[in-house]
C-alpha cells in the first residue's frame, strides 16, 4: 500500500512540474523571435559563480581556485575544506573516501548537515532521506569549490543548516587539449589521472578518468578506484544550450567500520584487527540540463538528474558492545576471536535517486530600483533498498545456516522520500545597498516497509517547512562591502526516524535553528584580502549522537536546543601582487574561533551498558529505558566542536615557473562524547581528544613544454594523533610521501 501511495504521489509532483514551468514555456515562444547573441556562454548550476560575485553574496562565502588545489596538491576533500573559515573536516580512513565535514561546530559525521553538491546538483547516496557521504567523488576531478554559509542558502536546500559546498568540473576547452598525470608515493600510492577535450563547432566533449590506489591510514586497509566521467555541450540557436553529463565510479576497499579499545591504540595506534571488513560500492550518474536565454534579461534553466548506488559494507562482528553486532554472536568470546570465530554482518544498500529542477532567473527593476530574481522548484525522489545479511563465518559474504540465530537476513526494508521544493530570493540594490529576501517551501513524503516476517510492516509519514532567509549587503568602498543575514535552518529527518520498523510513526521534528551572521569583505589593496564574520546558530532541535553504533533513532525522542557562537576569519598577502613582480612570497591564514557550543535547556544522555550514549531531550522525567541512566548534559561543550581552528600557509612562487609552500593544520581540543568526559574510558569511544599539529609541504616545477613535476609530504613530522572516537580510536593518516609528473598537451 505504501508503495502504491508513492507512486500515486510521484504522478501528482510531475503533473505540477509541468504545470509550474507551463508559464515559462510560453515566455520561451514568445521569445524566440528575439534577436540571438553571436555566442553563448551559460555557466553550470553555481552557488557563488566568478570572485566578484561574492561583492553580492547575501552571507558568508569562499572560492577555492584551481591553483590553489593544484599547488596545494590536495589529497583528499578535506585538505581541501580546511582551507575555508568554519570547517572542520574529520579523517577517516586516509584516502578521504567518506569525508566527515562539519561547519561552525556541527558534528562531522558523515557530513549529515552539509548540503553537498557537483555543478549544482546533489550526490550524495540519498539527499533526503540518507544525506550521509558513504560515497564522495574523487578530489583530483574539480576545477574550483564553492563554499556559501549564509542565508543564500535557501536556493539549494534541503539541507540550510551549516553550509552549502558545490565542487566545479572542469569547462569543456574550445580548442582540443589534454592532459596526462601520473604520481606514486609510499603507503602503496599510485595515480594515474587524464582528461581531455575539445569544441567542434557547437559541440563541444570532455572526459577524465582517473585511476588511485593505495593503504589507507591503518593497517589491513587498502583502496583501489577507479572514476571516469564525460561531459557534452551542444549550443543550438544562440540561445540554447544542452549539457549532458554522465559519471561511472567503483570502488573496492579493505576499509573498516571500527575504531580502537584503549589498550589496542596503546599496544598499536595503526592497527586493525578487522582484516575481513571491506567496502564495495559502484555509481553510475547522469544528467541532462536544457539552459535557454529567453531575452536578454531572463533566462531558464532546467536540470534532470539520476543515479544509482549500490553499496555494500561487509563488517566483521565483535564482542564489543561499541562495535557492530551488539555482542549478539557468542562466538565472539573475547578480541583473540576476532580473526577466527567470529562472523560478517553484510549491510547491502541499494540507492535510486532522481529529480528534475527548473531554475529561473530574471534582470527587472523592482520600485525603481535594479533587481534580479532568482526561483525555481524541484521534484525528488529517492528509493532505498536495505538487506543485512549476517554470515557465521568471519570472511562469509553470504548469510549463514538458517538454524543459526545469529546469521541469516536480519533486515530488509524498502524506503522511499519524495519531496517538493519551491524557492525564490529577490535581489534589489539601491545605490551601494542590497537586500536578498529569500523564501523555500520543502514538502517531503516518508514510506518505509519492514519486508522480514510474515507480513509486510507499512508506514507513511510527511513534514512541510518553510525557509525563509534575508541577506543584505552594504558596499563601504570599492574594495569593501559589509554584510548580514539570517536564514532558517533546516535538516530533514530520515525515513527510519520517524518510521519504526513496525510501521509506527514517530514523533521526531525535523532540525531547525535560526542561523545568523555579520562580516565584511575586503580587499584593502591589490594582494591583500581580509573577511572576517561573526556568526550565531541557534538551534531549537538539534539531534546530536554520541554514538553512531547506538544511533539517535533508539531514543525516538527529538534532541532539543544548543548554541553556536563564534568568528571566522580569512586573511591573504601576495607580495608579489602588491610589488607587481613575477616572484611571489604568500601568507594565507583561516582561522575558526568557536568559544560557545554548547547544549542548552533541559538536556540529558541515556547512558547504558558499555557507555554507549543518546543525547535526547526526557518528557516527563523517565527514560525509555530503565536499564540506563539519566545524566544531565546541560551547558556541556557539543561533542567534535573543537575551540580553534586554524590552517596557515606560507610559500613562494615564480609565475607559471615554480611553486613552494609549507601549511601547517591545527585542531583544537575537543570531546569525544556528550558526557564531556574528561578520563579515557576502554571501550575508546568516551574522553577527551587532545589537540594536534599536522604539517604539510607541496612543491611544483612548471616547464615551458607543459610539463610539471611535483613533489608532497603529508604529516612531514608523522605526527601520531587522534581525529575520532565515535566508533572507537581513530588515527589520522601518517606521513606521506609523493611525487609526480603532469604533462599538458
Amino acid at each position: 500500500m505504501a508503495l502504491a501511495r508513492a507512486r500515486g504521489r510521484n504522478a501528482v509532483l510531475l503533473t505540477l512540474l509541468i504545470a509550474l514551468a507551463r508559464p515559462l514555456l510560453a515566455q520561451e515562444r514568445d521569445s524566440a523571435a528575439a534577436a540571438r547573441p553571436d555566442t553563448l556562454v551559460l555557466p553550470d548550476i553555481q552557488v557563488i559563480g566568478a570572485p566578484d560575485r561574492l561583492s553580492t553574496i547575501p552571507g558568508s562565502g569562499q572560492l577555492l581556485e584551481r591553483t590553489t588545489l593544484e599547488n596545494a596538491r590536495v589529497f583528499t576533500p578535506g585538505e581541501a575544506l580546511r582551507k575555508v573559515p568554519g570547517v572542520n573536516v574529520r579523517d577517516e580512513e586516509g584516502f578521504g573516501l567518506r569525508p566527515n565535514i562539519g561547519i561552525r561546530g556541527l558534528n562531522p559525521t558523515r557530513s549529515t548537515k552539509v548540503l553537498l553538491l557537483e555543478d549544482g546538483v546533489p550526490f550524495v547516496i540519498a539527499p533526503y532521506g540518507d544525506n550521509a557521504t558513504y560515497y564522495h567523488p574523487p578530489i583530483d576531478r574539480f576545477d574550483r569549490i564553492e563554499v556559501l554559509k549564509g542565508s543564500g542558502q535557501v536556493l539549494f536546500g534541503p539541507q540550510t543548516i551549516g553550509g552549502v559546498i558545490n565542487y566545479i568540473t572542469p569547462s569543456i576547452p574550445a580548442r582540443p587539449s589534454a592532459s596526462l598525470g601520473v604520481s606514486a608515493g609510499n603507503r602503496d600510492y599510485l595515480e594515474v589521472n587524464g582528461t581531455g577535450g575539445t569544441t567542434i563547432g557547437s559541440l563541444g566533449l570532455s572526459a577524465n578518468v582517473l585511476r588511485k590506489q593505495g593503504d589507507g591510514a591503518r593497517e589491513n586497509v587498502g583502496t583501489q578506484l577507479t572514476d571516469a566521467s564525460l561531459k557534452l555541450r551542444l549550443a543550438l540557436g544562440g540561445r540554447h544550450l544542452l549539457t549532458a553529463k554522465a559519471d561511472w565510479y567503483r570502488e573496492r576497499s579493505r576499509v573498516t567500520y571500527s575504531g580502537l579499545t584503549e589498550a589496542e591504540w596503546a599496544a598499536a595506534p595503526y592497527g586493525n584487527p578487522f582484516v575481513n571488513d571491506s567496502m564495495r560500492l559502484d555509481r553510475v550518474a547522469g544528467s541532462l540540463g536544457h539552459q535557454f536565454m529567453l531575452s536578454d534579461l531572463a533566462s531558464l534553466t532546467t536540470t534532470a538528474y539520476a543515479y544509482t548506488v549500490s553499496r555494500d559494507w561487509w563488517r566483521q562482528s565483535s564482542n564489543s558492545a561499541q562495535r557492530p553486532n551488539d555482542a549478539s554472536d557468542p562466538a565472539c568470546g573475547g578480541l583473540a576471536n576476532l580473526l577466527t570465530t567470529c562472523g560478517n554482518e553484510g549491510r547491502l544498500r541499494d540507492y535510486d535517486v532522481f529529480g528534475v529542477e527548473p531554475r529561473f532567473a530574471l534582470e527587472h527593476a523592482a520600485f525603481g530600483a535594479a533587481a534580479h530574481l532568482d526561483a525555481g522548484v524541484r521534484v525528488h525522489f529517492e528509493r532505498q533498498d536495505r538487506v543485512q545479511l549476517n554470515s557465521a563465518s568471519p570472511n562469509g559474504r553470504e548469510a549463514g545456516p538458517p538454524d543459526d540465530p545469529n546469521s541469516g537476513v536480519k533486515e530488509r526494508n524498502l524506503r522511499s522520500t519524495d519531496a517538493l521544493s519551491l524557492f525564490a530570493q529577490e535581489r534589489v540594490t539601491l545605490g551601494r545597498f542590497t537586500v536578498s529576501p529569500g523564501l523555500r517551501l520543502e514538502q517531503v513524503w516518508y514510506d518505509r516497509v519492514n519486508e522480514l516476517g510474515d507480513a509486510p510492516a507499512e508506514g507513511s509519514t510527511s513534514l512541510t517547512q518553510l525557509i525563509p532567509g534575508l541577506g543584505a549587503t552594504y558596499d563601504l568602498h570599492a574594495r569593501a562591502t559589509l554584510f548580514a543575514g539570517v536564514h532558517r535552518g533546516f535538516a530533514p529527518p530520515r525515513p527510519e526516524d520517524v518510521i519504526d520498523n513496525s510501521g509506527g510513526v514517530v514523533d521526531l521534528d525535523a532540525e531547525l535553528s535560526w542561523n545568523w551572521e555579520l562580516g565584511i569583505r575586503s580587499t584593502p589593496t591589490d594582494g591583500v584580502r581580509l573577511d572576517a564574520t561573526v556568526f550565531r546558530m541557534d538551534f531549537e532541535n538539534q539531534i546530536v549522537p554520541a554514538s553512531v553504533a547506538g544511533g539517535s533513532g533508539a531514543t525516538l525522542t527529538s534532541a532539543g536546543r544548543t548554541l553556536h557562537q563564534g568568528l571566522e576569519l580569512l586573511a591573504r598577502l601576495d607580495l608579489g601582487t602588491l610589488t607587481r613582480s613575477a616572484n611571489n612570497l604568500f601568507m594565507e591564514l583561516a582561522w575558526t574561533w568557536l568559544p560557545t557550543a554548547r547544549f542548552e535547556g533541559e538536556r540529558y544522555v541515556f547512558v547504558g551498558t558499555g557507555g554507549s550514549d543518546v543525547v535526547g531531550k526526557v518528557y516527563g522525567g523517565q527514560a525509555s529505558d530503565g536499564s540506563r541512566e539519566r545524566v544531565s548534559v546541560t551547558g556541556n561543550r557539543l561533542p567534535y566542536a573543537p575551540t580553534s581552528l586554524l590552517t596557515a600557509s606560507v610559500g613562494y612562487g615564480v609565475r607559471d615557473q615554480f611553486d613552494v609552500r609549507v601549511e601547517g593544520v591545527y585542531t583544537g581540543s575537543q570531546y569525544g562524547d556528550a558526557l564531556n568526559t574528561a578520563v579515557l574510558v576502554a571501550d575508546g569511544q568516551q574522553g577527551p581528544i587532545d589537540d594536534n599539529l599536522i604539517v604539510n609541504v607541496a612543491t611544483s616545477f612548471r616547464f615551458s613544454t607543459g610539463t610539471t613535476l611535483f613533489a608532497t609530504v603529508k604529516n612531514l613530522l608523522d605526527e601520531t594523533y587522534v581525529v575520532d572516537r565515535t566508533r572507537g580510536l581513530l588515527p589520522g593518516t601518517p606521513r606521506l610521501v609523493q611525487a609526480g609528473v603532469a604533462q599538458r598537451f
